[in-house]
């Protein structure tokens, strides 16, 4: 599959996707080079296998190439990182998942 294309809306903390006219958003806070990526939102008419993590891949590339640590805070993008340990240096120091 391929990267999903995101943008950043700064104004509204929430890093964004659009597939088919829909709106899929990972709201975030962010403090001290760390991002919370506090809430995942998937309208359901997004239908597409395997959306979901792509999309969460996308996210966190991008913070990647900031250098910023992540801090999820959302159940479904904790549950991510806990499946998928290649994004576990991205944790701050001391935070577990």
């Amino acid at each position: 599959m391929n990267e999903v294309e995101i943008k950043d809306n700064g104004f509204l903390r929430q890093f964004e996707a659009r597939v088919d006219g829909h709106l899929a958003k990972i709201e975030y806070s962010s403090q001290e080079r760390k991002v919370f990526l506090t809430k995942l939102v998937i309208p359901e008419e997004i239908t597409k296998e395997g959306f979901k993590e792509e999309f969460i891949k996308s996210v966190l590339g991008h913070i990647q190439e900031q250098n910023l640590r992540v801090v999820p805070t959302s159940p479904q993008i904790a549950g991510f990182l806990r499946k998928n340990r290649q994004y576990k240096e991205m944790l701050p120091v001391g935070i577990r998942i």
